[in-house]
């Protein structure tokens, strides 16, 4: 009887371990970023940002920003 309750036991135990680990790795998991996905980011969102500067100063994009602005600040109350 005492070596069936211990082999009991013991398969409990190594599940409650087992258990543990599992939800260990899942916490920890890819939580962030690495260094290299850091690089990554961050000179994709340069790029992003000095197209976004030549087309927000192409002639044409400034020329209607103006006109905008003008009709704006020209509205009669």
């Amino acid at each position: 009887m005492g070596t069936v309750i211990n082999r009991q036991v013991g398969a409990m135990a190594r599940r409650m371990r087992l258990w543990g680990l599992a939800l260990r790795r899942r916490v920890r998991g890819d939580a962030g970023m690495t260094t290299s996905e850091y690089a990554v980011g961050t000179l994709a969102a340069c790029a992003f940002a000095a197209i976004l500067y030549k087309v927000v100063t192409s002639g044409g994009v400034v020329s209607a920003l103006t006109q905008l602005i003008t009709r704006a600040l020209d509205v009669q109350f």
